[in-house]
């Protein structure tokens, strides 16, 4: 099993949000890169179109079916890449990621997470779509 060490080095910034600078992996036998997610129901349907906040909880949704189906879990997270295509849906990213977070990472100890907003993803009714890589 891989060991994950996360941390927040004093001699870097504190993290702007849920996140932590550095992730350290000892021991991985196996490296798991889930594709970017986004908010579509297993037919691809759409979900919440427009609605960041709703569209976020259906995403980290989908990572963590993709999670088990590789026989990973979220504690296996060692980074993740957000990308929103409005640049004034961040609070309302951070909102979600806050609600949702302690319930995947009941330790309160957060992947590294880089944020990018984006001219557009697949479809216009998309918000957002994260990627995540795991280690087990």
């Amino acid at each position: 099993m891989a060991e994950v060490k996360l941390s927040n080095p004093g001699t870097l910034p504190k993290p702007a949000g849920a996140y932590s600078h550095i992730a350290e992996i000892e021991g991985a036998r196996k490296l798991i890169v889930v594709a970017g997610q986004v908010a579509l129901s297993p037919d691809g349907k759409v979900m919440s179109p427009h609605d960041v906040e709703k569209q976020t909880a259906e995403v980290y949704g989908n990572i963590g079916k993709a999670l088990k189906v590789a026989g990973a879990d979220w504690k296996n997270v060692i980074q993740m890449m957000t990308f929103l295509v409005r640049r004034e849906d961040i609070a309302k990213f951070f909102a979600a990621r806050t609600r949702e977070f302690p319930k995947l990472f009941p330790d309160a100890k957060y992947p590294p997470n880089t944020l990018l907003v984006v001219s557009g993803l697949v479809s216009e009714e998309i918000a957002i779509e994260i990627q995540a890589v795991a280690a087990i």
